[in-house]
């Protein structure tokens, strides 16, 4: 049960900094507290924990125009921050975990704005069936955060040209391209400000969950931690990963995400292996990853090592992905 409600705001739109400051509130969330956290990121493409940075982003282009490339810990797939857009991120204990909770804070906050939203597809909210908010979901050990995005006034323009987004997943939308998919809330609600929507969030967040919302304390923070995290965020490591000189590559877009594999085999065992995906099961993903290295390249080997990565609904699609390939 919630008995206390946490908001803190920050002035920070440094990527590798938000990231890091998402990540020690998940980590030092306390027991029956909700955290609700608002940060902005300057010219930033933000993409999924296993996505493959080249595939999803123009990143040269990008970084040439003074952008950042920032990979967070959550799945899910690549999106595009400027000071047009205002994130959220919900950070509480697994036992008080309640996304539908948590969407009809933000649901409220639009609906105080005079704009009826509604939440479609796996993970995104809408506007007269246009897309203004993408979330995801993280969680380690008994810590949970649920995050996602608010388009304000972001400029759809510079999204396009920063994005990779693949022609299947858009068609799978029914829409031609990205800005024709997505909306920004300043449409319904000429001249918002994020002052506007952050006042909205934490007067809902508070009726929401029956309690007065009060400030993180500066004190509660620990300074020299939070640049520890945010140097690993901002490292070549964690932003790029690793590209292998693969040998065998394949994959392909289910309901549930795009799935792409690529492996390096010699003498017919797997002695490397990556994996690109936008699911959001980031920690299965992981676990499959992790478990391919030293399978023989076989059907039946690789179909092992799905299952040895955990039951999930959708192992079976991954199966027989890989019987359709090896």
């Amino acid at each position: 049960m919630i008995k206390k409600a946490t908001q803190i705001i920050t002035k920070e739109t440094n990527p590798y900094r938000n990231l890091a400051l998402e990540e020690y509130l998940l980590l030092h969330v306390e027991e029956e507290e909700c955290i609700l956290y608002l940060w902005q990121n300057r010219h930033t493409v933000v993409i999924g924990r296993n996505q493959n940075c080249w595939k999803e982003c123009r990143v040269s282009e990008l970084e040439e125009d003074g952008g950042f490339l920032a990979r967070r810990l959550s799945g899910g797939g690549a999106v595009y921050h400027d000071l047009g857009n205002l994130n959220f991120t919900f950070l509480v204990r697994k036992e008080n975990y309640d996304v539908d909770r948590q969407l009809q804070v933000i649901l409220e906050a639009v609906r105080k704005l005079g704009i009826r939203a509604e939440k479609t597809g796996r993970n995104d909210l809408t506007v007269e069936g246009r897309k203004f908010s993408g979330n995801a979901f993280y969680q380690t050990g008994n810590c949970c955060y649920h995050h996602g995005t608010l388009l304000l006034s972001v400029d759809t323009a510079q999204m396009s040209r920063f994005l990779n987004v693949s022609k299947e997943k858009l068609q799978s939308k029914g829409v031609s391209s990205v800005k024709s998919r997505v909306a920004n809330l300043s449409e319904f609600c000429p001249g918002l400000t994020v002052e506007q929507m952050a006042e909205k969030l934490f007067e809902a967040f508070g009726e929401i969950y029956g309690c007065q919302a009060e400030r993180i304390a500066e004190s509660r923070l620990d300074a020299e931690e939070i640049a520890k995290a945010a140097a690993r965020f901002e490292s070549f490591e964690w932003k790029y990963g690793r590209k292998i000189p693969f040998q065998f590559s394949f994959g392909k877009r289910f309901v549930w995400g795009d799935l792409q594999f690529q492996f390096v085999v010699d003498e017919g065992v797997v002695r490397a292996a990556e994996i690109y995906s936008d699911a959001m099961d980031e920690q299965w993903i992981a676990a499959l990853k992790k478990s391919l290295p030293g399978c023989r390249y076989t059907r039946e080997a690789l179909s092992e090592a799905v299952n040895r990565a955990g039951e999930r609904a959708f192992a079976d699609d991954v199966k027989a992905l890989i019987r359709e390939n090896v």
